[in-house]
């Protein structure tokens, strides 16, 4: 994902796509409350799940960055090379007046691969890993929300975990709002990687 990288490469790389709101998310409650809460998801490449939660009614920021790993503010070439142990994942800041974490979390299911331990769709590896990090207060919510996901594709075949919540650290400022800013390139992921087919096999319906 290095600004330099030829097309060949970016084409088998996992293919970045967006996400859309989970159907039947509430639509936004009224103007912002000033309310301010975090929740951190990581779901396979950092740009597709900041684009899908930079386009929910309520969301009010998503950072691109790292989570669950021992290094210290770790580049993005050190978590892909492997050995920090982090997940490329997204930091979520919303206004939970307008929208709830439970919200969030279901929805968040829907734009992923959860049968996959391996990573998602063409990102493949430690660092694409999907995981809900959740504090001591977001678990229980996060927990029946996996529950309640689960039920539909089978428990033994679900294996994305809710793990309790770390630091998070911000990638690099070349890969914020990577989707909306590069548009081009970020399609040349998504027409790559077979994302929108793989999430109609799983959840029965496609998804973006």
């Amino acid at each position: 994902m290095s600004r330099a990288l030829p097309l060949l490469v970016l084409l088998t790389l996992a293919a970045c796509s967006p996400g859309e709101p989970a159907e039947g998310a509430p639509p936004a409650a009224g103007p912002d409350s000033g309310r301010r809460e975090t929740a951190v998801f990581a779901g396979g490449c950092f740009w597709s799940v900041e684009s899908h939660f930079d386009r929910l009614p309520g969301v009010i920021s998503a950072v691109s960055g790292f989570a669950g790993g021992s290094t210290a503010s770790p580049s993005y070439d050190q978590v892909v090379r492997g050995g920090t142990g982090h997940l490329e994942a997204v930091q979520v800041t919303f206004d939970p007046a307008r929208v709830s974490y439970r919200t969030l979390v279901d929805g968040f299911w829907r734009t992923i691969d959860p049968t996959d331990p391996a990573g998602q769709f063409c990102d493949r590896g430690p660092s694409y890993g999907a995981a809900v990090f959740a504090t001591a207060a977001q678990r229980p919510i996060a927990e029946a929300s996996r529950r309640a996901a689960a039920a539909s594709l089978g428990e033994r075949r679900f294996v994305t975990p809710v793990r309790s919540a770390v630091r998070f650290w911000p990638a690099e400022a070349y890969h914020q709002d990577f989707a909306r800013l590069n548009p081009a390139r970020y399609a040349g992921y998504s027409r790559g990687c077979g994302r929108q087919a793989r999430l109609a096999a799983v959840w029965g319906s496609p998804r973006a």
